[in-house]
């Protein structure tokens, strides 16, 4: 049961950014956007004479989000890939492999969206994003298995 509700969770979070990807220009724009204006807004709580570049902040936002998004991806496949019994070196490899490989489908994908194009730096990113989550699940797990086998639990 943990396998195919593993398995699942991957499956959405696939078909989320999916459907992100899927969104045409403004309605992605108008996203990023809206996550922009509540951080201006913070940061004017904080630092009410800021000055604070909108355009460059909602460029920065929108590469978080594949950052982020990606990371995610990466920490599920990894745990689903290890519910199936895989090695942490075989599951690192097979988790590398599909989040690469599903960020260059998401771009190509992204290609054929109105007003979207394909950037091979999203792909880096997403790469990148997946990445440190695949390695924040190693050190968590590494961490967690040296406490089990210290305190035999």
């Amino acid at each position: 049961m943990h396998r195919l509700i593993s398995w699942l969770a991957v499956v959405i979070w696939m078909a989320v950014i999916f459907n992100l990807s899927g969104q045409i220009a403004e309605q992605s724009n108008q996203l990023s956007t809206g996550v922009t204006e509540v951080v201006i807004k913070a940061v004017e709580q904080v630092a009410p004479k800021a000055e604070i570049d909108t355009r460059s902040l909602n460029h920065i936002i929108r590469k978080n989000a594949h950052f982020f998004s990606y990371l995610v991806l990466g920490l599920l496949a990894m745990n689903a890939f290890r519910r199936c019994g895989n090695t942490v070196k075989l599951s690192l490899v097979l988790s590398s492999f599909l989040c690469v490989i599903y960020a260059v489908s998401d771009e190509i994908h992204q290609s054929y969206v109105p007003g979207r194009s394909a950037q091979i730096t999203d792909v880096l990113i997403d790469s990148f994003g997946a990445g440190i989550g695949l390695l924040v699940y190693w050190l968590v797990s590494s961490v967690y298995t040296r406490h089990r086998k210290r305190h035999g639990s």
